[in-house]
């Protein structure tokens, strides 16, 4: 049985203070969790080990990272390693989202040299792909998406998927206040699991949890997750909020 997952992405907001009290407000709001229900919060670097310490005695929320190094240490100033993100508590990092690809010039090759290493860490990877405006509006979606999950992840063994974790992002939903519909995410997310399928077999593609992540909210979240392939969001905007991310968390409570 696969997992529903809401995650949120802080990205280079918060300081340690504004974390704080964003995940004690969390917390004070905070649904019961279980092993099938999960959420995720990913702080920036400095607050990782934080707001781990705020979250380490609630069942069933874990810290991820947003990014890591491809390398496992030595002479690359300003990066950080996975087995520095492990150490500080977090359980996810994020690898692969439209903005380390488009603004970083992260390659298909670099993110599967991170994802091998996050995974030789001990960590869980958020697997990121999506297509942009361009590409949506030529109709090439399908085989775009289809091209970063064969490239970045289709060289791990199957047992090695129990700990990945698929987000799509359309990237012309994203912080743009358009959303995709419901059936396009659907479409989408059955297409991810029906590539998957054809690796690595029905039963593991069942079994991966696979996340939407474009300009989710409160307001369209049940719609979203009562979708047969959507296990529930990579939260951006709507996560800095308690309120706004404790309604996504409960319309995955009720999915």
């Amino acid at each position: 049985m696969r997992k529903k997952i809401v995650a949120g992405n802080w990205k280079m907001n918060m300081n340690l203070d504004e974390g704080h009290e964003l995940v004690a407000g969390i917390l004070k709001g905070l649904p019961a969790l279980n092993n099938d229900k999960i959420v995720v919060i990913a702080p920036p670097f400095i607050n990782i080990q934080h707001s781990y310490y705020q979250v380490e005695d609630t069942d069933h929320v874990y810290i991820a990272a947003q990014n890591c190094s491809t390398e496992n240490s030595g002479a690359y100033t300003g990066e950080v390693a996975a087995s520095m993100i492990k150490h500080a508590g977090a359980s996810y990092v994020i690898i692969g989202h439209s903005e380390r690809r488009e603004y970083f010039n992260e390659t298909d090759a670099i993110l599967s040299k991170k994802t091998d290493t996050a995974l030789d860490n001990g960590l869980k990877v958020i697997f990121c792909c999506g297509e942009s405006l361009e590409v949506r509006d030529a109709g090439t979606q399908n085989e775009y998406v289809e091209a970063q999950l064969k490239a970045g992840l289709f060289h791990l063994h199957k047992h090695q998927l129990a700990n990945i974790v698929v987000a799509y992002e359309p990237i012309w939903a994203i912080g743009t206040g358009r959303t995709a519909t419901s059936q396009q995410a659907q479409d989408m997310h059955a297409h991810i699991r029906s590539v998957f399928a054809a690796q690595y077999g029905q039963n593991i593609a069942d079994d991966l949890t696979i996340l939407y992540g474009g300009s989710c909210k409160p307001s369209n979240a049940a719609e979203l997750f009562a979708c047969a392939d959507v296990d529930g969001g990579l939260i951006g905007g709507a996560s800095l909020k308690a309120s706004e991310f404790l309604g996504i968390i409960e319309a995955m409570m009720h999915a």
